[in-house]
């Protein structure tokens, strides 16, 4: 296999942590802030409801615990370690942070959300984490 340096095909951004986060946390923008730091500062994701959650960004590469601290988030591509309940069961389940959140679950296809997939699931969920494809939001 390959170094997992090499070509990970991860895409990321350096965000401000307008709150602890945790590794493989779904993040999304701090929308509790003023002009452009709404979209400088990520805290974890909360619940979309049945609409899911459209200001999802990515996935924390890292936890951050101090509030303002730089927090580096997989906005594109490989992650290996997204936070998925235990339902993601294989690969290749489309994801959406609904109401486990800052855990992604399976895309519901019978009434569907109004906000797009988050990403795709490569393997199943074990230990509340999962490597994923991120799709690119950001």
């Amino acid at each position: 296999g390959s170094a997992t340096n090499t070509m990970d095909r991860a895409q990321t951004e350096t965000f401000l942590a307008g709150s602890a986060i945790a590794l493989g946390d779904w993040v999304m923008f701090d929308t509790s802030k003023t002009g452009v730091d709404k979209v400088l500062f990520v805290v974890p994701s909360t619940t979309g409801g049945t609409a899911g959650q459209a200001l999802v960004c990515g996935v924390a590469k890292a936890a951050q615990a101090t509030v303002g601290g730089r927090v580096e988030v997989i906005v594109g591509g490989y992650a290996a370690a997204a936070k998925c309940v235990a339902g993601v069961g294989a690969a290749g389940v489309s994801l959406l942070v609904l109401a486990n959140a800052p855990s992604a679950e399976t895309y519901p296809l019978v009434a569907g959300p109004s906000s797009n997939a988050v990403g795709v699931s490569l393997a199943a969920s074990a230990a509340g984490l999962a490597p994923v494809w991120v799709f690119k939001q950001f």
